[in-house]
């Protein structure tokens, strides 16, 4: 992908010539962007707009004279002054970028007939416009090794490396992983990793991508295709919330590569390599193509009519019974576009009844909460100068490219990072202070930490420092998720509860890291909740005219509904590309729940452990294979495009929505994402004035709610049932919930035999997707119990040593790794690990999980 130049505002302008045209530049930024803002492009190779410059290759030399004369001067080391006078195409620059190409290709191989990067190649691009034509040099070239796989995902073959420092600062300034280093002296000197030690970056794929060169190529795409070969749009990443956007580029129907865009707002071009690689899953051999019903205890291939039959009937079933509608319950749904969504929630509470409908699994937040705080955006947060409070996970493991911008914002605008955490994170490095807490205590640390008042346990020094901070009349951003799935959503919101009480001009970003979390709640996918964030009670007016009905009732979410269906109050469950067995915290729940529901039926892209169980399943349109919209956890909505065709005959999910809806005999009134788009625009609170149009002129998506009037219209869709009476005055479109805050959750008690349960989710785990990732599947690492080195020598055990972990009649064992970063007290566990999972051991009822622990 282009490197674009960052869009500049001048505010301080400096006035001067490039090739005798005079133009105005902002004062302190470099020649090298100016110049090309101006439609002066200057070649260069170390040069990147995200990077610090380090004018090692030279190509960017140009004649600047400040007053003393021309002398030749690295543009990219070279800030605009005023009378500045630069000429980029002087023979004097030409010689010289003849010089620097003739060195550079004194040893580059003549890789470039194999080489991936051929067509795509600025060495290539630039040899051919600014190079000499013809070499002087006959000499053999020198030879490595090669390629070296320095990752699972990455290769690197040294002799076409031109040093020019771009993937070791990428490393070491912008991941903070500084694992690939100039080694070497001289004429020898090489970029590679240390010895044993792989270059195991969650970010590594970045450095592919902006490698002026082949020296680094990613294995999931080496010899799939050439460039000329690609055909590409631009799209949304939907590996997590942050929505970082890319571009989706296929060949012969198959999408082979994704590349980083660079958008001001959201991911200045960088991917974590779960976004970047998630595509083999696109392409996995188990992709669903067909539909499959249960018959003789197996699942067995089955037509569409026959599938979709067989599940409006368990549907209606379900829904003629005692029970009512409410026997039927839809859980998941944040892989789902906003179109998609929205049909699932108008199927689910308009045509069904049913309020029993959550996108969350257990690990996220209130809806409300999540919907009414006040937001702000990244570049909110990320604002120099101000402050930010993270009461949530680890974004380096759950949401990567937005720790690269929190770390960026400590680093280099002045941010301090407040983190209260139950366990040290892989951005408490960065944090300006980092207070740990026992799981239970987080309202309790934050109200002492605003407040100013001493806390017991609390290290001093971390929590002044942390006081200091957050005490500075400065905007405060809270970065607010669950630090661990292990302790009750209920206590992060008191924390928050404290924080808007002491700071009511703190603003939000939610830490939720589904991919369309947050666009499904817009759309109605949790319980007492309508489209447009508004609450039942509120919209139910609004909504019933334009639907026909709703429910009368709020529904239960995830927990309440597996405990139900475990308990056999729910007679049809479906799941939208959901796997509450593997992701759901309380495991014993979940399994329990899909062998009490007396049908399931499960939408998705790949069988997991859930759906292996289903009784009806699906088959869904994937990420490349749909179009629509999702939005991110600041509440931007970015489009997302389709480029290729689903595998065998399956379907988007809207379009299942719809078809089922006729089946039932309801009709959602849309045939196409267009018109989802129109009626959810009508019809939604926070999308309102949002057209197919805007989305397509805004790169950097859109934020919600727009600044718009919102007129009264009456309903667009008409009544199910044409003998209902019309009232005399339509109804008013709903406000947007107003959060209030619960009685907060009493402090549970500490057990002084046992050790607090801290369960955190990695970057690789053993979800479906990931495992259904080539490349990516074996990056997930074994179970292990980290323990505070004090008290694994109370217990008695060393690294390595096994120890036997049990929550009642929940039980497992892990071998022990020793962490200064646990509190005394507090054991953490991985969610999702090669050999266990947390998840055994935690009892979703509970506040807080504490465990026993034996040395085996």
């Amino acid at each position: 992908m282009s490197e674009a130049p960052r869009a500049v505002t001048i505010t301080t302008p400096v006035t001067l010539t490039v090739n005798g045209v005079e133009i105005t530049a902002q004062k302190g930024e470099l020649l090298i962007d100016a110049a090309e803002r101006n439609g002066a492009y200057i070649p260069r190779f170390c040069y990147h707009p995200r990077m610090t410059p380090v004018g090692m290759c030279r190509m960017c030399l140009v004649e600047v004279d400040s007053g003393r004369g021309p002398a030749l001067q690295p543009s990219c080391m070279i800030e605009c002054a005023d009378g500045m006078a630069v000429d980029t195409k002087s023979e004097n620059v030409q010689k010289a970028q003849d010089g620097v190409l003739e060195f550079l290709l004194i040893n580059h191989p003549l890789d470039c007939p194999v080489c991936d990067k051929g067509g795509e190649c600025p060495l290539q691009d630039q040899t051919m416009a600014y190079g000499p034509g013809e070499s002087r040099f006959i000499e053999e070239k020198r030879h490595f090794q090669k390629p070296l796989p320095i990752s699972e995902t990455v290769y690197l073959d040294r002799e076409r490396c031109i040093l020019c420092d771009r993937c070791t600062r990428f490393a070491d300034e912008v991941a903070g992983d500084p694992l690939i280093h100039f080694m070497g002296r001289g004429a020898a000197t090489q970029v590679n990793t240390f010895p044993g030690e792989p270059f195991s970056s969650y970010f590594s794929g970045n450095t592919v991508q902006i490698c002026p060169v082949g020296a680094l190529t990613a294995k999931p795409y080496r010899f799939k295709a050439r460039p000329w070969d690609l055909e590409q749009v631009e799209s949304t990443c939907t590996g997590c919330s942050v929505g970082c956007r890319v571009a989706v580029q296929s060949s012969h129907d198959r999408v082979i590569r994704l590349q980083g865009v660079d958008i001001d707002p959201v991911n200045w071009s960088w991917l974590c390599d779960k976004g970047r690689f998630g595509f083999e899953a696109l392409n996995d051999p188990g992709r669903l193509t067909e539909p499959l019903v249960r018959s003789g205890g197996e699942l067995v291939p089955a037509r569409w009519n026959d599938a979709l039959t067989a599940a409006a009937a368990a549907i209606r079933q379900a829904a003629t019974t005692g029970r009512g509608p409410a026997g039927v319950a839809i859980l998941g749904g944040a892989q789902l576009t906003n179109e998609a969504a929205y049909a699932w929630a108008r199927l689910a509470k308009g045509v069904i009844g049913t309020d029993h409908v959550d996108a969350q699994m257990g690990d996220g937040l209130p809806a409300d909460v999540v919907l009414g705080l006040p937001r702000t955006t990244i570049d909110g947060a990320c604002a120099a100068g101000g402050v930010v409070l993270v009461v949530g996970g680890d974004p380096k493991e759950e949401l990567g490219v937005l720790y690269l911008r929190l770390k960026h914002a400590a680093q280099r605008d002045g941010v301090r990072i407040v983190e209260v955490t139950p366990a040290r994170t892989g951005l408490s490095p960065y944090a300006h202070a980092t207070v740990t807490y026992r799981p239970g205590q987080a309202a309790q640390v934050v109200a002492a930490l605003l407040a100013g008042d001493p806390l017991d346990g609390v290290d001093p020094a971390q929590f002044e420092r942390a006081t200091t901070a957050l005490a500075a009349d400065v905007p405060l951003s809270v970065l607010l998720g669950r630090a661990s799935v292990a302790e009750a959503a209920s206590t992060v919101v008191d924390a928050v509860a404290a924080v808007s009480a002491a700071r009511p001009d703190a603003r939000f970003l939610s830490l939720l890291r589904r991919a369309n979390v947050h666009g499904a709640l817009d759309m109605g996918l949790a319980p007492g909740l309508l489209p447009g964030r508004v609450r039942r009670s509120e919209g139910a007016a609004w909504f019933e005219a334009a639907w026909g009905a709703v429910p009368a009732e709020d529904g239960l979410d995830a927990a309440g509904v597996l405990s139900a269906a475990a308990e056999g109050r729910i007679d049809t469950l479906i799941l939208l590309g959901a796997d509450p067995i593997a992701d759901f915290p309380d495991r014993r729940l979940a399994e329990w729940a899909i062998a009490g529901a007396r049908t399931v039926i499960a939408v998705d892209t790949l069988l997991n452990e859930s759906s292996r169980r289903a009784d009806i399943v699906l088959p869904a349109a994937a990420f490349g294979e749909v179009d629509g919209t999702t939005t991110n956890l600041e509440g931007r909505i970015s489009v997302l495009a389709q480029k290729v065709n689903a595998p065998g005959t399956a379907r988007p999910d809207w379009l299942i929505a719809v078809e089922l809806a006729e089946r039932l005999g309801g009709d959602l009134g849309v045939s196409s994402v267009t018109e989802l788009i129109e009626q959810i625009a009508e019809l939604s609170t926070s999308h309102a004035g949002l057209t197919v149009e805007l989305l397509q002129e805004s790169s950097d998506g859109i934020v919600l709610p727009l600044p718009v009037d919102v007129p009264v219209v009456v309903p667009v869709v008409e009544k199910i049932s044409a003998e209902e009476p019309t009232p005399d005055t339509p109804p008013t479109r709903p406000d947007p919930l107003v959060i209030s805050f619960p009685p907060s959750t009493p402090a549970p008690a500490v057990d002084a035999y046992g050790f607090a349960l801290v369960a955190r989710r990695t970057m690789y785990d053993q979800g479906t997707q990931i495992q259904a990732c080539a490349s990516s599947a074996a990056l997930s690492q074994p179970i292990a119990a980290r323990l505070h080195p004090l008290d694994a020598e109370m217990l008695g055990v060393v690294d390595g040593g096994g120890v036997a972990l049990s929550n009642g009649d929940r039980s497992m064992t892990a071998p022990v790794v020793t962490d200064a970063g646990v509190p005394r007290g507090s054991v953490v566990l991985p969610l999702g690990a090669t050999d266990g999972s947390a998840t055994a051991l935690i009892d979703g009822a509970a506040i807080v999980n504490d465990i026993r622990i034996e040395v085996r």
